[in-house]
């Protein structure tokens, strides 16, 4: 039987390559794996510090081997691997974003197994070749193991579950109702069988069972078919899932087998939109990246699945965009179990090169849909170039590849041009036109060469506003608005499939791209995933957690000439209560908004004055009415921006009443200003269905709060290390943040744990992060973080090693 060991530990690293390191020789660091090369600084460092060629080394035991035969498999390795046993040459690798296997023909039972990496741009195969805006980290970044197989041996399974066509998904329906449904479901197998073998066994459980649910055993040669009777759909409102295994049978022993996760559902690109188990879904979603601070792509599985739960959960997104390269199997199966499809594509950036290139781009399409292709969650497949021209020939081969090895889904292909070639079933196209006046998105017919194939915007945003978390106030609001406006716009057309912002987080890139120091600051959240306002515009939409923003910190000299400016209210409730000093102003809906597509659109406080005019001064009720009008709209755009309507009142009021400009400053300063009032406390009650559910204050700072959230602090060990997340936010009283706070955090860990972080810890617009990994040791561990001269906050860790792992 097949047997897998894991083989993450323990490995030396050099950071430059030998043949003497090949025979065991020279100067060694232990590593574990995921492991980055080269750890990098927050900002401001150069690509240079990982390019290189560099070597890992490890000494296997192949003791317990018997006849099998034995392979080495890595997750991945980026991005010119060559793999050796015993100083000899078995096999390489070009690409540095699938996994990839060797046979190791030896009979020493104590091998010495190295790998040579080259991680230099110069390389010729995607992505390289010219500039790319994200660095391209190198490092075994991804797990490894040791499989011993028999001499005969399942190499491959496509399962591909069927969906009657007569079960489909109502518009209207919940998770309870999706849950509920169930039909006979045929799972359909492709096998590729290696030696001999008499029969196949194939065998279906739910996800987290031992208990089978349907069974079928099949002579090699027929087709390899079972039968799930009164299976569930994966849907985004249910994502049942189910475990195949697939054994293969000589004289009824089993001699291998091999499981995958596989989920019954139907996904369409029709030329009106994306159709999920029949049923009309329009795609929302974000860009991501696999870079972390620091570590580039080197990350764990706890970290993979956070980003996933961070896209569903906190960020309310329905769908996600693998840009520009397949991605860790625990995000995407993540991705497969929070019910959130997903576009993945073939590695590469606008270059396209010569015909050595083109053959590994292709080789790289084969490699990334036999490796994905049984994960419920992707819907898609990228098979051109991201932002690359037209290229016929090239285009022709990586769509052949695709459909060949796996002919249930569409093709796509990122572009960012009009009315180019489209090969593919889907024109996928980067919409870039909205600039603050434009319009938020182009509508389909303007951009695509065919009206009768399905058409998505795979990116908007990003570098049209490049955002800073630390930007001013009026910056970010701005931001946010042109993700609404997009997002509105895209909505408001029945013919475009979704849409893909750029992007979920801020990352580190080339000098070509980003603000100079080496960050392009496009993401709706920072590099510790620390939400910017744009953030909880998304997070509104699709959100089961009350949420309630406001866009300001209402402190008006943060704005020209001391107008408040625009301000909004972002939640997912039915209305909000706005007071000020605990005096009812106005309450709030989402009708009558500039957004009427969105869910749960941005509401734009218009109001801050309530019937306080009409109550403290002695004005007719129309005087006071269009003394209110007058001062709300000049506090939103300034006395000398009024508009015509608002002009034609005050010139009424000066010829009716005998006001002036001082009439009307002092009223602005007694209303509007708030000049000479000791304090001014804003709240906001957010109400769901008539109950209270969230509120917010907005007050002038008087302490300093340190906020520090862990995604998890019970750390396991299993096939390696396990990381946990630390987001720190510096808050007022009220829990708000301070956006223009810059400074150093104190960060110690005592115990079985290390630091992944800057030393010291520096905050940037209130907020920041880092990492702790654990050490291969089970026991406790403290972080504590602490403000020089201000508060400290302790998190307690237990970490526990995973027997028989």
């Amino acid at each position: 039987m097949r047997k897998i060991i894991d083989i993450n530990n323990d490995w030396e690293f050099t950071p430059s390559f030998t043949t003497a390191f090949l025979n065991g020789g020279g100067e060694t660091q232990i590593v574990r794996l995921p492991h980055t090369c080269a750890e990098t600084p927050y900002d401001y460092f150069d690509e240079s510090i990982y390019q290189m060629v560099f070597g890992y080394r490890k000494r296997l035991d192949l003791s317990d081997r018997d006849s099998r035969r034995v392979f080495v498999c890595f997750g991945a390795a980026a991005h010119y691997a060559k793999v050796y046993i015993n100083g000899e040459l078995i096999g390489e690798h070009k690409g540095g974003y699938t996994a990839f296997e060797f046979e190791l023909v030896t009979d020493d039972p104590a091998p010495l197994l190295a790998v040579e990496l080259d991680t230099r741009e110069s390389l010729n195969f995607p992505p390289f070749g010219k500039v790319i805006d994200y660095m391209t980290y190198g490092g075994l970044y991804r797990e490894a193991r040791i499989e011993y197989r028999e001499n005969s041996y399942i190499r491959d399974v496509f399962a591909k579950p069927i969906v009657p066509d007569a079960i489909r998904v109502s518009s209207k329906a919940n998770p309870k109702l999706v849950a509920g449904l169930t039909f006979d479901g045929v799972i359909d197998c492709e096998l590729d069988i290696v030696g001999d073998a008499d029969a196949v066994r194939l065998s279906v459980y739910h996800k987290d069972s031992d208990k089978v649910v349907a069974e079928a055993t099949v002579p090699v040669g027929e087709a390899y078919s079972v039968t799930v009777p009164r299976a569930h759909l994966w849907d985004t409102l249910s994502p049942a899932l189910y475990r195949l295994t697939a054994e293969i049978l000589k004289e009824g022993t089993v001699v291998d087998s091999v499981t995958e996760d596989i989920g019954f559902r139907r996904a369409e690109f029709k030329k009106d939109g994306f159709y999920l188990n029949g049923r009309k879904f329009k795609l929302r979603g974000l860009n991501r990246h696999q870079s972390y601070p620091y570590v580039g792509y080197a990350m764990p599985r706890s970290m993979q699945r956070f980003d996933a739960d961070i896209l569903k959960n906190e960020l309310g997104c329905n769908a996600v965009r693998t840009s520009h390269y397949p991605q860790s199997h625990h995000f995407i199966g993540r991705c497969d179990e929070l019910g959130m499809p997903v576009f993945t594509e073939a590695p590469g950036w606008q270059n396209i090169g010569d015909e050595e290139w083109k053959n590994v781009g292709v080789e790289a399409v084969r490699e990334m849909v036999r490796e994905y292709r049984n994960h419920p969650s992707i819907i898609l497949w990228g098979v051109r170039i991201n932002e690359s021209r037209d290229d016929h020939d090239f285009y022709v081969r990586t769509n052949e590849a695709a459909r060949n090895l796996d002919p249930t889904r569409a093709t796509g292909g990122v572009r960012c041009h009009k009315n180019s070639e489209l090969l593919e079933d889907v024109y996928t196209y980067n919409d870039f036109i909205h600039d603050g006046v434009q319009p938020g998105c182009e509508p389909k017919k303007d951009v695509t060469s065919d009206m009768e194939k399905a058409y998505i915007i795979s990116e908007y945003g990003g570098h049209m506003y490049s955002t800073k978390a630390f930007d001013d106030e009026e910056h970010r609001l701005e931001h946010m608005l042109r993700h609404a406006r997009t997002l509105d716009a895209v909505a408001s057309y029945d013919d475009i499939a979704g849409s893909f912002a750029w992007c979920m987080f801020d990352y580190n890139t080339h000098k070509e791209f980003g603000s100079g120091d080496r960050i392009c600051y496009h993401g709706v959240c920072d590099m510790f995933r620390n939400k910017k306002l744009a953030a909880h515009l998304y997070a509104i939409q699709d959100s089961k957690e009350p949420i309630l923003e406001i866009s300001s910190s209402m402190d008006i000299g943060d704005h020209p000439a001391t107008n408040r400016g625009r301000v909004y209210i972002l939640t997912n409730a039915d209305s909000v209560r706005f007071y000020k000093n605990d005096r009812f102003i106005h309450e709030y809906t989402h009708a009558d908004t500039d957004f009427p597509n969105l869910a749960f659109p941005p509401i734009e406080i218009t109001d801050y004055i309530g019937d306080q005019i009409a109550e403290n001064e002695d004005f007719t009720e129309k005087q006071a009415q269009y003394v209110k009008d007058i001062l709300n709209e000049s506090s939103r755009f300034g006395m000398n921006n009024l508009s015509v309507e608002a002009k034609g009142k005050a010139a009424y009021l000066m010829m009716r009443y005998g006001m002036d400009h001082d009439a009307a400053y002092r009223l602005y300063g007694k209303y509007i200003g708030n000049w000479g009032d000791k304090s001014v406390m804003f709240r906001f009650e957010a109400y769901k269905n008539g109950k209270l559910v969230k509120e917010l204050k907005v007050a002038p700072f008087e302490e300093r709060v340190l906020c520090v959230e862990v995604d998890h602090t019970d750390l396991v060990e299993d096939k390696t290390y396990d990381v946990a997340a630390v987001r720190i936010r510096l808050t007022d009283q009220n829990g708000n943040n301070l956006p223009y706070f810059f400074g150093a955090l104190n960060a110690n860990v005592s115990g079985k744990l290390e630091l992944i972080a800057e030393s010291p810890v520096i905050l940037r617009a209130g907020m920041g992060g880092l990492y702790v990994r654990t050490t291969g040791k089970e026991g406790k561990a403290t972080l504590s973080l602490s403000i020089p001269g201000g508060e400290s906050v302790s998190v307690d860790f237990d970490i526990m090693i995973k027997k028989n792992r």
